[in-house]
């Protein structure tokens, strides 16, 4: 064991001002959170593709509605799946299932935003999913290498925008 684990913690009173010199005083205001807490969280994290079964457009071929009863927790997102066969092959291995870009446009990416994708708007490109805008199902449709190629160049910077 040892070393620390960030995750599993929060500051108690995250509107607080972080004191600046004072390291006792800032890191005496982190807590464990509670399991309670825990499921909160999660019941609040962004539910992915809309709800749609991310297993499925690659085993039915088409997308599919999930169910929250059979969910799994991945990325910082929720994604439902249409059956607890889903949701076990992708606990099993979410790097193969899980969409590019968590979920986001790949056109809006390619053009350095962050664009909520429609799931109906898909394709598998070298064994990974990829779903669009309406406008960006058009960019795909023009050019699929160069848009993925400049999603991918612009998805470190704008990954972590909220």
């Amino acid at each position: 064991m040892g070393g620390s684990r960030e995750q599993d913690y929060e500051r108690a009173d995250p509107s607080a001002p972080i004191p600046s010199g004072d390291c006792d005083r800032f890191f005496g205001t982190w807590t464990r959170i509670s399991p309670a807490a825990e499921d909160a969280k999660l019941a609040t994290a962004r539910v992915a593709l809309e709800g749609y079964d991310t297993v499925a457009y690659f085993t039915d071929g088409h997308p599919v509605k999930g169910s929250s009863t059979f969910s799994f927790s991945f990325d910082d997102a929720t994604y439902y799946f249409a059956s607890a066969e889903h949701q076990k092959m992708f606990a099993a291995d979410p790097d193969r299932y899980a969409p590019q870009y968590s979920g986001y446009c790949a056109g809006g990416l390619s053009m350095g935003h962050r664009v909520t994708a429609d799931p109906e708007r898909w394709a598998i490109s070298n064994g990974k999913l990829f779903v669009f805008s309406k406008k960006g199902w058009s960019l795909f449709a023009e050019d699929n290498a160069g848009i993925l190629a400049k999603a991918d160049a612009n998805w470190a910077a704008l990954k972590g925008q909220h």
